[in-house]
Parts: structure tokens; sequence; C-alpha cells
């Protein structure tokens, strides 16, 4: 028998079987709210990054899905200073017409994403094996969380399907799980942390002109760099693939 420990960051699972977690750390947290789109908008993905303020804006068809970065812990001090102060902050921001702030009625509307940044340094034991965030929570930087999540599921399939069915799981399986996933998390987790603390940190922190990495001036100003980030985002570094012996037959087959 075999449970899967995909229950989130917050994992109950994890918790009750009592794996360490290693915490790497995270300078900020998100405020997550939608604002509307409109005939007009552009389609790509908008960012601002600026002394004290970081702003993203994902295009999800009829709205803009939005995360504004504040320093770790200050989720208190900006509800404080009331819905028009942050409305007022917003619209400097804003590559849309600035009126779309008032889009946020109440702050019901903003949900506080507090980022954590962490893995386990084993992910199994006899009869548990823990994968996506509730093996590694991922920063929000890159959006990749989920893309890992599912690789860790496709990767746990392809390696324990046949055993599982032939009723012959071994410790050793589990293991492989871990051995084929974490190289990736680690991978991945090292470029959040590098931006994390490099660029973030700096613009949250910077009271005066903030200048941005060459890093981030050159892929925002190649056409051909814009489709790493993407890239790495869509596949990962090791992108998973479903085994032929785990697909379900086709009907006409």
């Amino acid at each position: 028998m075999l449970s899967i420990g995909a229950d989130g960051r917050d994992s109950t699972l994890r918790k009750s079987a009592g794996l360490p977690v290693t915490d790497l750390g995270a300078p900020m947290d998100v405020l997550w709210f939608r604002l509307s789109r409109q005939p007009g908008d552009t389609e790509e993905t908008q960012g601002r990054l600026d002394a004290g303020r970081v702003f993203i804006m994902l295009n999800r068809g009829d709205y803009w899905q939005c995360a504004f970065v504040i320093p770790k812990g200050s989720n208190e001090r900006v509800r404080a200073a009331g819905l028009d102060s942050f409305r007022d902050t917003l619209r400097p921001l804003l590559p849309v017409d600035k009126s779309r702030a008032d889009d946020i009625k109440d702050w019901e509307q903003v949900k506080l994403l507090v980022v954590q940044v962490n893995r386990l340094e084993k992910w199994w034991q006899p009869g548990l094996l823990c994968i996506g965030d509730a093996a590694h929570a991922m920063s929000p930087v890159g959006g990749v969380g989920v893309n890992l999540a599912v690789q860790d599921a496709v990767a746990a399939a392809n390696i324990l399907g046949r055993v599982l069915r032939e009723s012959r799981l071994e410790e050793k399986h589990l293991a492989q799980v871990q051995t084929r996933r974490e190289w990736p998390t680690r991978i991945i987790q090292r470029i959040q942390l590098a931006v994390q603390n490099r660029v973030v940190a700096s613009a949250l922190g910077a009271t005066g002109p903030f200048k941005p990495p060459l890093a981030v001036k050159l892929i925002m100003k190649i056409p051909g760099l814009r489709q790493l980030p993407a890239r790495l985002v869509g596949l990962g570094v090791r992108p998973e693939h479903v085994a032929p012996e785990m697909r379900a037959p086709r009907r006409d087959a």
C-alpha cells in the first residue's frame, strides 16, 4: 500500500510522517488579485520592476491575474494603510487605463500568498511518497510550481505504475522518484533564489533610482532571449513524458 502526499505546501501527510524540511527562505510575499481585461489591451504578460515596486500582470483571457510583490511580513501594514492607498499605489504601475485599479472594491478580492521556498530532505518513507508542493514549495518566480508538480506525478507514475500493479513495490522505487525529480527541483529553486535575492529583494529595498540587472535588461530587449524563460516555465530542465505502457489504450485501437 502506498499513500501519495500531494496535499500542498502545508501537507498534513508530510507533517504526520515527520519528514524534515529544509527552508531556503524568501524575502517577499505576494498579493494576488484580478483586474478586468478590455478590448485593445495587449496580449503579453506585463511587468514593472522599480524602486520599492514589483508588479506583474498575467493574461488570463477576460481578466488580468495580478501579482503585487511586498516585503516579507508587510501584509498587515499594507492593509492598515487602507484600500484607497493601495489603489493609488497601483495606478502608476498599470500599463492600461489607470482607473482599472478601481476594480478592487474590497480587501476580500486581494489574497495573500505567503511565499515559501523549501524542500524535503527525503521525499518518502515506507508507505508514503510526497510530490509537488508537499515535497518542494516553489517561489512564485517564473510560475513553475504547477508544472513541476505535474512532472513529479508523471515521473512517479512511470516509475511506480508497473511495480504497484504487480505488488512488488520496494523502497528503492520510491527513492528512484526522488532521484529523478530532485535534480530539476534544485536547479529551478537555485534560479528562483537568485532572482529573489538579486532582483526582487534589491528592487523592494531600493529607495532611489533602480536599475535592473543586465541579464533582465537583455531578456526584455532581445526577442530571442524572451523565449528562454517561457521554455523554462513550460518544459522545465527535465521534461517528463508518460511512458507508453502507462497510456490509456485508444478507443479505436
